[in-house]
């Protein structure tokens, strides 16, 4: 049976799981999304997949270990102050794709780890990424995150800042019971690479001069980077190698870059209702995508004008216009190159582990990060 055909077999019960945990969404949704795509533009999306995997088996592969995560993140959130537990526990139950943890899931796995330490470093790394979302929100003013109101919108900036801060120091008393300090370093370069991420895009808001290369610097920082920590401590953990260490860590820097550039392409093509947040928040921040770089590089000077106000003015008064010369440059389809160059770049990474499910499941998202609608 195919894959497509076992999406639409499993449909009710990929469903179901979505209902029951938050545990990856995203490969159940694109399941969901294939069907979707399929019936409206009558076309296979899964034509040129080189793995056999179902989609839905993703999530199998590594279904107990996402179960005991899910349990261990409830008890690490235990708090003395209940507003930390309350906000923790409202941005962790969001619907977000936890795709970091499933890279140490799999990561681990792939490289041969058999023990139960990487249940811990995925909760790490969860509560580090939803401590960036929390600190993200307030820098942005967001108010809206996957279809929910923003923990900053309900509770307010101090309180959501400080639970991130919370998440934080929580992630790193979780770091020091690892007992590695290879993996510490990781994950603390990471951190602060993140951080310097986020400082750059803040200085970079409402300047249409960044150039591609300072796009692609401040998407590896504030995206990619922890992709890489999650793959890449995940096979330390295992004791991978160094072929394979270095492997693990450039499939995840990679797969993020791709995530990261179809996030973009989905900011100005996405749906909606998907994506839980409007098309064109991007440009109502004044942030310059590839997609309004591509767009100023290949338009006339009257229209590159009128982009580059668009992105200083912010807000969404020209984003008509602004789609219109988007989609009549060819900026989507050439972020779409780029992403799918980098997930390219990410399978190719994965000849240096030996065969085995987890492998195959790796191989797979790299053909979901391109493939996604949210």
């Amino acid at each position: 049976m195919s894959w497509a055909r076992d999406c639409t077999k499993r449909r009710p019960a990929i469903q179901a799981k979505l209902t029951l945990t938050s545990a990856i969404p995203s490969i159940a949704a694109f399941c969901l999304y294939y069907q979707h795509t399929r019936q409206r533009h009558n076309y296979d999306i899964s034509k040129g997949f080189k793995s056999r995997m179902t989609a839905p088996s993703i999530y199998d592969t590594v279904a107990d270990d996402f179960s005991r995560v899910n349990d261990l993140i409830v008890q690490r959130l235990s708090s003395d102050v209940p507003l930390v537990e309350k906000i923790a526990q409202y941005i962790i139950e969001s619907g977000g794709k936890r795709l970091r943890p499933l890279l140490v899931l799999l990561s681990s796995r792939a490289a041969g780890y058999s023990k139960d330490e990487h249940l811990k470093l995925a909760v790490v790394i969860e509560f580090l990424h939803t401590a960036t979302l929390l600190h993200d929100d307030v820098v942005d003013t967001s108010d809206m995150r996957r279809g929910r109101s923003t923990a900053n919108a309900n509770w307010g900036n101090a309180p959501s800042v400080l639970v991130g801060d919370f998440l934080y120091a929580r992630a790193f008393e979780m770091m020091v019971e690892l007992k590695s300090l290879p993996i510490m370093e990781i994950l603390s370069h990471a951190t602060a690479v993140i951080a310097q991420g986020e400082v750059m895009q803040l200085m970079n808001v409402k300047n249409p001069d960044i150039t591609e290369d300072q796009y692609m610097t401040v998407i590896h920082n504030k995206t990619a980077m922890l992709f890489e920590a999650a793959s890449h401590s995940g096979a330390l953990l295992a004791n991978a190698d160094d072929a394979q260490e270095q492997a693990l860590k450039n499939y995840g820097k990679h797969l993020g870059l791709a995530f990261q550039l179809v996030d973009d392409v989905l900011d100005y093509r996405g749906d909606a209702e998907a994506m839980g947040k409007n098309v064109g928040d991007d440009l109502a921040e004044g942030k310059t995508t590839l997609p309004l770089i591509h767009a100023m590089a290949h338009s006339s000077k009257e229209n590159r004008q009128l982009i580059r106000q668009a992105i200083r003015k912010g807000g969404l008064d020209n984003l008509p216009k602004v789609l219109e010369l988007i989609e009549a440059s060819g900026a989507v389809e050439y972020t779409m190159e780029r992403a799918r160059a980098e997930a390219a770049k990410a399978s190719d990474t994965l000849s240096a582990l030996a065969a085995s499910p987890h492998k195959d499941a790796l191989e797979l998202l790299t053909q979901v990060a391109v493939a996604r609608v949210s």
